[in-house]
């Protein structure tokens, strides 16, 4: 049987809408399928409410090394092999990211930001054909117009010991996606192995990072097939990246332009649409039933 896992990390500020996106989850996935919340220790007690038989809530430092310790106050940590420069909040998620991938003995797992609600019904085999995980990639979308994508490759392809490339990339990046756990533990002994220190020290140095595009280089041109030949670049989520509010019309204007194939849709967390404006747009949208489209 193909095992499946959502993996999110999420905080106080976004409880509401990993509150939404808990309830998708279980709503639109077979009883197989378990999601796990990874919450800083200090908002243990506020997730637990969502916790159950397939929802499990999770603290940050289990998948952190030790010598990770936050700076009280502040958003940031400081890893006590290389305290300079600390490790912003931003580049800690994608290291806890990281390395509950890597922990996941599942066939699979799908990687949820809290701003997601899944909309239509999904199984393992959405995500794993023939026992190789979907991998999304979008040829040449990744050029000099998108600065900080240029540097995220630079840096993914350093951190893989790979030569310079470009200008133009292959874009990896989207609002949900799948990894093969067994392909990020090799990938992260390997950034290991190449640094000569351990990955979250050399992964949590850096000020530019993205972790998307780490494992997309990876397999594109470390693994190479079979990694990459369930590929598609289609994310299947439809998203909302606009950092403008929605008003509800607007909202449900957005949401009616998902596609079939969409099994998921994103209104960005950094767009402030308020919680109440949300709900009302995802509630008024008829999907159809899991019975109906599940494979």
């Amino acid at each position: 049987m193909t095992r499946l896992t959502v993996i999110t990390p999420s905080y106080e500020p976004d409880f509401g809408l990993c509150e939404d996106l808990s309830r998708s989850v279980l709503e639109n996935s077979p009883d197989a399928v378990h999601h796990h919340i990874i919450v800083p220790r200090r908002d243990l007690d506020l997730f637990a409410r969502l916790a159950g038989p397939r929802t499990h809530i999770r603290c940050e430092a289990d998948f952190l090394p030790s010598s990770f310790v936050p700076v009280p106050f502040s958003k940031y940590t400081v890893n006590l092999r290389r305290p300079f420069p600390p490790v912003r909040g931003w580049i800690l998620q994608q290291v806890i990211k990281l390395a509950a991938a890597a922990a996941s003995h599942d066939d699979a797992v799908v990687l949820v930001d809290s701003d997601i609600e899944f909309i239509r019904a999904f199984t393992p085999q959405t995500f794993v054909r023939q026992g190789v995980v979907r991998f999304y990639r979008k040829p040449d979308a990744d050029d000099e117009r998108l600065p900080r994508h240029m540097v995220w490759h630079r840096v993914a392809r350093t951190l893989l010991g790979l030569p310079p490339a470009g200008p133009t990339y292959p874009n990896y990046i989207s609002s949900l996606l799948a990894w093969d756990p067994a392909v990020v533990r090799r990938m992260l002994s390997h950034i290991s192995n190449i640094a000569g220190r351990p990955w979250p020290t050399v992964v949590g140095a850096q000020l530019h990072f993205s972790e998307w595009t780490l494992y997309g280089e990876y397999v594109d041109h470390v693994i190479g097939a079979p990694a990459n030949s369930f590929c598609s670049d289609h994310s299947l989520c439809h998203a909302y990246w606009d950092p403008v509010p929605l008003g509800v019309e607007d909202a449900a204007k957005f949401l009616s332009g998902a596609q079939f194939v969409d099994i998921a849709a994103m209104i960005s967390a950094k767009s402030r649409t308020p919680l109440a404006v949300r709900r009302a747009a995802f509630a008024g949208r008829q999907a159809p039933s899991l019975a109906s489209a599940r494979p």
